[in-house]
């Protein structure tokens, strides 16, 4: 029997907790584990062309730094109701059988608790999987031996759950390619990745490097887990619960097959997680390039382009990553993208709303807390003005909130 089967129906990762305090484009680009502790090793291990990177998965020292980790990034639980505050002494009881049953490949992975979160477009929600907190670790423990295999082959273009990389990297990534005339764009979307990832194609891939099978055949079964979603379960034969520490690094070992085709192309781009951008010098040239590049998307990864969101336009007329970019005696320039200001005054009125029943020194904390957020995230764009206007229509707001307060008192 699963040791986890009798205590583990759910949690909840560290992702939610942030959700709610980072700013709106933060939010909307959050990643869910801290990927530039995953790689800071003493030296890459080659271990993964052997059977042996299933022990090197499980040695203490790997497992415990794995447990510091989700213990760091906190969050809440899984199917199971187990906290990370309850984590350590069920380790401390369990770790051996536990370890037992990975080797032994009895280990059954708990199903994925569904949490939706708002997207930017109205009505459509993106859909988080959160592993029980000791699947958590589980799935650290694997990531962090497997990252830094496949960091030697993933691409200078990719900056999305990379460790020192991020979404500032990407930016001006963009911002050399159109300083060097690719002002065209292909802004692609891929149709709900990660519910639709091919399992089997992303286990091909795996296998091509890694040579343990235990390791794969673990994989696979976080990939099959399941997920709860209004307590009913689901199966889940297609695609990967995003929102636990392996989906990330899946996701962008998936995605190097298309960073691989791109280069062999000749093509820039930049990519953050499944937020592509291919540059071109011509709308024409644009428009050949994503008509040639669907095949392979949907042909050979076998995923979906979704062609009512993925356009050709002028690098002007494009939102990527919160952003929008300008050209300024020829220099390409950022400014911060309206939706993204719609987002932080809302945001804002949200954090000012004198029927949260919090104090005033809490609203003011709260709301500093994110305007030092959002600026920082935003500090690549030109934003002098509008910073002084969202200040003063700020200000206005918390002293009206003050005033009434003072008059109901």
């Amino acid at each position: 029997m699963n040791v986890t089967e009798s205590r583990f129906k759910n949690r909840q990762l560290h992702i939610e907790d942030y959700l709610q305090m980072v700013s709106a484009e933060q939010r909307e680009y959050a990643e869910v584990f801290d990927y530039s502790k995953i790689t800071e090793k003493s030296g890459v291990i080659t271990d993964y062309w052997t059977n042996n990177l299933l022990e090197l998965i499980l040695r203490k020292d790997n497992l415990n730094n794995a447990y510091k980790q989700v213990k760091r990034s906190r969050g809440k639980g899984g199917i199971d109701g187990m906290q990370v505050d309850e984590l350590l002494p069920f380790l401390r009881e369990n770790q051996e059988t536990l370890i037992q049953e990975i080797r032994g490949g009895k280990y059954k992975p708990n199903p994925v608790r569904r949490v939706e979160i708002p997207k930017e477009t109205k009505g459509e929600y993106r859909k988080l999987g959160v592993p029980t907190v000791v699947d958590r670790v589980i799935q650290q423990a694997i990531a962090q031996e497997l990252s830094p295999i496949f960091e030697e082959q993933f691409s200078e273009n990719s900056f999305g759950f990379r460790p020192k990389r991020g979404a500032h990297d990407a930016l001006r990534q963009c911002q050399k390619n159109v300083n060097d005339g690719y002002v065209y764009v292909v802004d692609m979307d891929l149709e709900k990745f990660f519910d639709t990832v091919c399992q089997s194609k992303l286990i091909e891939v795996l296998s091509r490097t890694i040579k343990d099978g235990r390791v794969i055949s673990l994989i696979h079964k976080y990939l099959n887990a399941g997920v709860i979603a209004n307590g009913k379960y689901e199966r889940t034969e297609i695609g990967m619960p995003q929102g636990g520490p392996l989906s990330p690094l899946l996701s962008n070992i998936m995605l190097n097959e298309l960073d691989k085709e791109l280069e062999r192309r000749g093509h820039r781009y930049v990519r953050y997680a499944d937020d592509c951008m291919i540059f071109c010098k011509s709308r024409k040239s644009a428009e050949r390039t994503l008509k040639n590049i669907i095949p392979f998307i949907e042909g050979k990864l076998f995923l979906k382009v979704n062609r009512k969101k993925t356009e050709v336009a002028h690098i002007s007329k494009v939102k990527y990553l919160g952003y929008t970019f300008y050209r300024y005696k020829g220099k390409c320039r950022f400014r911060v993208h309206q939706k993204s200001v719609v987002k932080m005054r809302n945001k804002i009125r949200e954090l000012t709303d004198r029927n949260k029943g919090i104090s005033n020194a809490e609203r003011e904390r709260k709301y500093q807390e994110y305007v030092r957020g959002w600026v920082e995230y935003f500090r690549l764009a030109d934003m002098k003005g509008l910073l002084k206007t969202m200040d003063e229509w700020a200000r206005r707001r918390i002293r009206a909130v003050y005033w009434k307060q003072w008059k109901e008192n």
